[in-house]
């Protein structure tokens, strides 16, 4: 077998930067070694690519202490486009060395500068294969109201929402008070550019709105208000097809809320009480089809490639409404996005090793 080598890029500039490092450790800890040759290289915060040891344990997912990539002083040097894709390094003490020629980059970046599109550009401008989503569909799902806007133009349901810039909230607050009061509480606020329920609050009523606004506009300064849909928490993972073939959809999970309000960041990534991921969901065939059938028809709305997690409410009447998509979802060991390949039949290992030949064999 001929080993490729795969450039892992993780960390970034977003407030995501840990769990995409966390993410980085089971990538590292899983991917075939007999079929592929790995260059880490991690972002840091201020946004310069390092090269990283290749050492899973070092960017295992602690709650006490989120990993995280520190500026080591080496400096990762970028093939210009045309070339030969050799990647070089400069390390700390100024001397560049060659570290191969890179066949994909497996981006595994979550939020602004990585799942947002401005990755896949640049590494469309330097004509490098890479695994994931592309250009289109990474910018589209990372802005929830240009998402929905595309969900809703393909007849996908969504929940009602209003979408507020933070100079109207300084300049009209009232207003906006009295159009989430018209959506009906209760209402979640969400920052429209951010991930992993970074800034997302609940507001059960009209007391809780402005902390609720607060907290999304300190990630962004546009903010999503949303009815809050009564339902069954499912996520069904999507993978590009083949060849030109359909989408595939995954057997669907369940997020299952016990004391937990909402499947904040804590009991995402942090071990929080309250709530189990379930994978496979208790859903009947009929559940089971419908919920695919969206998926598909999610994924294609906003020309998905590669992979993305739909996030939906199941609600009591059997409608399907649509969360959210996700183009780089949780991919840490214990995510839903494995947990439902797995359960569909389908290693964590295979699962990457997929998702990097997807990649190549779009860019052949």
């Amino acid at each position: 077998m001929t080993t490729a080598t795969v450039a892992v890029l993780f960390g970034g500039r977003s407030s995501e930067h840990s769990i995409s490092s966390a993410t980085a450790g089971g990538v590292l800890g899983a991917i075939d070694r007999d079929r592929y040759r790995v260059i880490p290289i991690g972002i840091t915060r201020d946004g310069v690519f390092v090269l990283e040891d290749d050492d899973p344990g070092k960017f295992r997912l602690d709650a006490a202490k989120l990993p995280e990539v520190v500026d080591n002083g080496t400096r990762i040097v970028w093939p210009t486009a045309g070339g030969d894709r050799t990647l070089r390094v400069v390390d700390a003490d100024g001397a560049e060395r060659e570290l191969g020629v890179v066949d994909a980059v497996l981006p595994i970046l979550h939020g602004v500068h990585g799942e947002d599109g401005t990755m896949q550009g640049f590494l469309d401008i330097l004509e490098l294969p890479y695994a994931g989503g592309g250009v289109l569909d990474s910018a589209l799902c990372m802005d929830k109201h240009f998402m929905k806007i595309a969900l809703q133009a393909a007849g996908v349901p969504v929940a009602p929402w209003a979408t507020v810039r933070q100079q109207r909230w300084e300049r009209a607050a009232d207003e906006v008070r009295a159009e989430a009061a018209a959506l009906g509480y209760p209402l979640f606020v969400k920052p429209a550019r951010a991930g992993s329920s970074v800034g997302v609050s609940k507001a059960h009523d009209a007391s809780e709105l402005d902390e609720a606004m607060r907290v999304a506009f300190a990630e962004d300064d546009k903010v999503l208000v949303e009815v809050g849909i009564v339902g069954r928490e499912i996520e069904v993972a999507m993978l590009e097809g083949r060849d030109g073939a359909p989408a595939r959809a995954s057997l669907p999970g369940e997020i299952v809320l016990t004391t937990r309000d909402f499947y904040d960041f804590e009991g995402k990534y942090l071990g929080g009480e309250g709530v189990d991921v379930v994978c496979p969901a208790a859903l009947s065939d009929e559940e089971i089809a419908a919920i695919r059938d969206v998926g598909v028809r999610a994924f294609e709305a906003v020309d998905g490639r590669g992979l993305a997690r739909v996030d939906v409410f199941l609600t009591a009447d059997g409608d399907i409404v649509v969360n959210e998509l996700n183009t780089m979802p949780g991919f840490t060991p214990i995510s839903m996005f494995p947990k439902c390949w797995i359960a569909s039949g389908m290693t964590y290992s295979e699962l990457i090793t997929e998702l990097v030949e997807l990649g190549m064999a779009r860019a052949a």
